[in-house]
């Protein structure tokens, strides 16, 4: 539950003899670090993280960790104290209030009032490490090989992992405000490589989400992952050149709004525009996209990747509309950033861990649906480019331009798809490929649950989306010239 618990065994000591932080002196104390403050919170965390990865025929790697501390943050103005630590003692509790006692300078605010409670749960609070045991995982890992290895010849490697990890995060305020939440991970990895002759390709599927193990390691699961993965690769034995140029390109549903999360996403978090380093700072109200183009970041979808309970600040997560039909009308706020420009928190407040600070982050962030068929998308270009799946980008947040590669694309020819091309790269900015979109599919998708997202050093577990959608006029890298 996010609500709080009087089962304290995460964090307090149960009795005046045991080691630990007191439930009761903690409060004190954060009573007193955040006397005067704007804002602030102490971040408690308990973690328990494992990873299985499986290597030509062979276990390579079991890893399992175990992590606790706290960090205690205070806010005045646009100023942060932050201290953390590993130890959960009194002593440490004691030299961290000191430390961000130190930005207050004399200076006195009123404390913000804190986030409202909520009764929605996401997911559920059992730990998904406990519900394969150690032998049936591995046991799995031996079956997506040999299955890979029995589905076609020309597969000569196989690479899959399981990892999962199981948060237990408590948010203590001033005025003994606290909230609880139980955050389940877990996590399918499938690579493979096959070979022709003297040409070898890769593939790659993935899956995951806010679940247990159960649902995660189903035959039906891991077998239609290998099948993805076998053929992304065999598909890719046959590629041509990527074509380069400027032309029409069609981004495939699901997986491809990762696009969408890099080239405008960073962009309309609360930070950058505050501070006027973003594509968008000022543009409120402005049309940015064309029209029917509607993008929401839903932090509020049962057991997705990027779904929250509650953000790292407490806050319940929301569905924010970000752009409405082509006009900018929201951004991602966190509670320090909301305040200092006026507006709500909107439950985008995360952390890496303990030991980092929150910040304006994505949660699931997508583009509805339109009307269009995707077929009916994909008879309307004469010769582009159809781009299926991505790999790795590249995105400048104070101008939007972007650079990103294509796992999975084919030619488009006189409204067919036509042979796979290898080495495809999109080429643009943001704030122009948003005013390129001409057609907008029926097919929303969200991706399959493997997003991590990273800014500032700080890397958390997202989620993308996207229907079918056609993009006039966007540059494309490639080698067939």
């Amino acid at each position: 539950m996010n609500n709080f618990s009087n089962d304290n065994s995460f964090f307090f000591a149960h009795s005046k003899n045991d080691s630990g932080l007191s439930s009761t002196r903690t409060q004190r104390l954060i009573d007193e670090a955040l006397h005067g403050m704007d804002d602030g919170e102490l971040y408690l965390q308990y973690g328990q993280s494992e990873m299985f990865s499986f290597d030509d025929g062979r276990l390579k790697n079991a890893a399992y960790d175990t992590s606790k501390g706290f960090g205690l943050r205070s806010i005045l103005g646009d100023v942060t104290g932050f201290s953390h630590s590993s130890e959960l003692s009194e002593e440490a509790l004691k030299r961290a209030v000191e430390t961000v006692k130190s930005i207050k300078s004399g200076s006195s605010a009123t404390l913000a009032i804190p986030p409202l409670a909520t009764n929605k749960k996401l997911y559920s609070d059992e730990n998904p490490l406990g519900g394969v045991d150690f032998k049936e995982k591995i046991k799995i890992l031996q079956e997506i090989d040999d299955y890979a290895r029995s589905k076609d010849p020309k597969v000569c490697q196989v690479s899959c992992s399981i990892a999962g990890e199981w948060q237990v995060i408590e948010i203590i305020r001033p005025g003994g405000h606290r909230v609880r939440d139980y955050r389940p991970l877990v996590r399918l990895n499938i690579s493979v490589v096959a070979k022709h002759g003297d040409r070898m390709e890769s593939g790659y599927e993935g899956s995951g989400g806010r679940y247990t193990y159960n649902q995660l390691l189903t035959s039906e699961n891991w077998k239609e992952q290998t099948d993805n993965a076998i053929r992304q690769a065999i598909l890719n034995l046959d590629s041509v050149p990527a074509p380069a140029g400027e032309m029409d390109v069609v981004l495939g549903p699901g997986w491809p709004g990762v696009l969408l999360h890099e080239a405008i996403g960073h962009g309309l978090e609360g930070d950058f525009n505050r501070k006027g380093t973003s594509a968008f700072a000022g543009l409120m109200g402005e049309r940015i996209a064309a029209k029917g183009v509607t993008v929401v970041d839903d932090g509020t979808l049962d057991q997705r990747r990027g779904s929250l309970t509650i953000d790292d600040e407490g806050t319940p997560s929301h569905c924010t509309t970000l752009i409405e039909d082509g006009i900018l009308v929201g951004l991602m706020q966190d509670r320090m950033n909301a305040r200092l420009m006026g507006v709500e928190a909107t439950g985008n407040g995360r952390r890496q861990s303990y030991a980092h600070q929150p910040m304006p982050r994505m949660t699931n962030t997508y583009m509805l649906e339109g009307n269009q068929e995707p077929e009916e998308i994909l008879s309307g270009v004469k010769d582009g480019l159809y781009a299926v799946n991505f790999g790795g980008g590249q995105v400048d947040i104070t101008n939007g331009k972007f650079v990103f590669s294509c796992t999975e694309a084919y030619r488009i020819k006189n409204g067919k798809i036509g042979a796979p091309v290898k080495g495809a790269t999109l080429i643009g900015s943001g704030p122009d490929a948003l005013k390129k979109i001409s057609a907008i599919g029926n097919d929303l998708k969200l991706d399959n649950g493997v997003g991590i997202c990273g800014k500032a050093g700080q890397s958390v577990p997202v989620g993308v989306g996207q229907p079918t959608l056609r993009l006039d006029g966007i540059t494309v890298g490639g080698t067939d010239f």
